[in-house]
């Protein structure tokens, strides 16, 4: 007699429509080296900005997975909530919770074990800040609290923790800071600890698993590397490493954690791959098109769990760009998928299992 147990299929990728009357979110199959087929949209039970312009949320990861991919969590900037999904074996979602962000106009999320951190942009009338929430074992959301960043006019663009959960780090684009926060046990703040930015416009961020943290400067287009301490200090390992390119926003990293991979948006639209050293130094090795004829305008970025693909959301076309990763973190062109289900314009966000 045998024993059938349900599998994954190869993998999915997830992006977000953005749309202000009913945000949903599109669920794509990975299948022959990794190009794609539409599954479904589902809605988040909120509402996108709904502003049809290239990157309108001003951030990497609005959609993002837990870790084991159990979870999907995914910002709604127009109703100031965020909403969490369950992920089914055939990659479908089932909304399971719909909560206020604990702020305005949220953009970025975190995910470490059972916390969830978010971003809100804010207004005039309302400050910056990022808020934590508690992840129940159904998904569901407790808030835990929100907390000041170093300015209310701070801007964050993105979120991210440490590999062991003891950072929280904030990219300003507001001040050209980074704000570190060190986590408690209970899921409050302390901080932030205020870092200049080594180069202005820090936009993406990643944490890598030796601790790194990499980080996307949109104003000078360059990737620079630090280390963190304890208490949240960063220390620069490789400043504004310029790659030529414009519009150097979102960052993703190779499987091995030796590429890092940043999408240019402007100028065509380019991805350029980097070099990352075992002490964490970079160094530009190559720059490619995100689209065949370099039209796109390649935002958000993500690398399949199994190390295989490079997946990038195309700002301007509504497209998903699709790379074989080869040797050397080489980078090559497998197709660009039209039919997503998302709008041409105004789409943001991209998770990939």
């Amino acid at each position: 007699m045998k024993c059938h147990h349900k599998k994954r299929s190869k993998g999915f990728v997830y992006s977000m429509t953005n749309n202000a009357d009913n945000n949903e979110i599109v669920a794509l199959r990975r299948g022959f080296k990794g190009r794609l087929s539409f599954i479904n949209s589902f809605s988040t039970g909120g509402e996108g900005s709904g502003e049809a312009i290239v990157d309108p949320l001003q951030s990497q990861g609005s959609v993002i997975l837990s870790r084991r991919a159990r979870y999907l969590f995914a910002v709604n900037n127009g109703s100031n909530s965020i909403s969490s999904f369950r992920v089914s074996h055939n990659g479908g979602l089932k909304l399971v919770d719909v909560e206020p962000s604990g702020g305005v106009a949220p953009n970025s999320l975190a995910q470490h074990r059972d916390l969830l951190f978010v971003t809100n942009e804010g207004d005039v009338n309302n400050a910056s800040n990022v808020a934590g929430f508690r992840i129940g074992s159904g998904g569901n959301l407790t808030f835990i609290g929100s907390f000041p960043l170093s300015s209310a006019t701070a801007g964050p663009s993105c979120v991210v923790f440490s590999p062991n959960g003891r950072l929280l780090v904030v990219s300003e684009l507001g001040t050209n800071n980074l704000s570190v926060f060190l986590v408690n046990s209970d899921g409050t703040l302390n901080g932030p600890v205020v870092n200049p930015s080594n180069g202005p416009g820090p936009f993406g961020s990643v944490f890598l698993r030796k601790g790194f943290l990499l980080v996307a400067e949109s104003v000078v287009n360059a990737l620079s590397s630090y280390t963190a301490d304890t208490n949240g200090n960063l220390n620069v390992i490789s400043g504004s490493v310029i790659n030529g390119q414009a519009a150097t926003c979102w960052v993703a990293v190779s499987r091995g954690q030796n590429f890092a991979y940043t999408a240019n948006a402007g100028n065509g639209g380019t991805i350029t791959r980097y070099r990352i050293k075992r002490d964490g130094t970079l160094f530009v090795k190559e720059t490619v098109f995100s689209t065949l004829f370099g039209t796109g305008a390649p935002l958000d970025t993500a690398v399949s769990r199994d190390g295989r693909n490079l997946y990038s959301l195309n700002g301007n076309q509504g497209s998903i760009s699709v790379f074989k990763i080869g040797k050397f973190g080489r980078l090559f062109r497998v197709e660009v998928f039209e039919p997503t289900g998302l709008p041409e314009i105004g789409a943001q966000g991209l998770a990939v299992i």
